[in-house]
Order: structure tokens, then C-alpha cells, then sequence
């Protein structure tokens, strides 16, 4: 016999304690947050002072009055090197944890493997962008 409430067998799971009680528990804490952000903007537009002023409305320049036009047009000469520096960090971040992994015993030939596959598509696209010429300073 089984007691009212309960299903027959020893192996039920509350669904908390199943396999998506962790995905539960991240989408409350997700919508948490939301909810904190949310009221903390709603609030901040409810208690603000509304009275635009035209001493309010002009540009700050460090307490001096703007002289001259506010745009103006910047060139980004070096993006590539940015994209370059990225390209290393992020290699740099999927190095360190593979040299931890690798001494651990059944995983050296695998991972050896990956990470050569993992950095030769890393120096294909740096032979590419040396190739086009995109790494000279002129």
C-alpha cells in the first residue's frame, strides 16, 4: 500500500530536488535580480525632480561654458589590434584550464589534441591577417 500523496516506488524526486531544481532555483535568482533592477528604475523615476531648465539642458564642459561644435568625428586606426588583443585573451582563458587538466591522468592524448586543433585555428587566422597585410603599423 502506498500512503495518499505519494507515487508507489522508492525512487520519486521532488521536482527541486530533480534535474531542472537547479535551473529553477537560477531562474528565480535571474528574475530576482530583474525585479530589484525594474523597482530600483521605477522608483528613481517616481521620486526625481521634473523641472528642465535651460541651465540643465546645456552641455557640461568641467564648469567651463562649451565653445565650438560638441560632435566631432573620431578615427579608430588600431581595431584590429583591439580584435587581436581579444583573440588572445580568449585564447589565454581556455589555455590555463587545459595545462590544469592536462597532467590529470586519462585526459593528456585528448586534450593534447584539442588544444593543437584549438590553436591552429588561432594561427590560421593570425597567417591570414598577415597575409592581407592587416598587422603592419603604415
Amino acid at each position: 500500500m502506498t500512503a495518499v500523496g505519494t507515487r508507489a516506488g522508492a525512487g520519486y524526486d521532488h521536482f527541486m530536488d530533480g534535474y531542472f531544481g537547479s535551473y529553477v532555483l537560477v531562474a528565480a535568482l535571474l528574475a530576482l535580480g530583474v525585479a530589484i533592477v525594474a523597482g530600483a528604475l521605477l522608483a528613481n523615476r517616481l521620486l526625481r525632480p521634473t523641472r528642465p531648465t535651460p541651465e540643465k539642458l546645456t552641455t557640461y564642459e568641467c564648469g567651463v561654458d562649451p565653445v565650438g561644435e560638441g560632435w566631432a568625428q573620431s578615427q579608430v586606426r588600431y581595431y584590429v589590434f583591439t580584435y587581436l588583443y581579444v583573440v588572445f585573451a580568449v585564447d589565454a582563458v581556455f589555455l590555463f584550464p587545459w595545462a590544469t587538466v592536462f597532467d590529470a591522468p586519462g585526459y593528456g592524448m585528448t586534450t593534447l589534441v584539442e588544444m593543437f586543433v584549438f590553436l591552429g585555428f588561432i594561427a590560421l587566422g593570425i597567417l591570414y591577417a598577415w597575409r592581407k597585410r592587416v598587422l603592419s603599423w603604415t
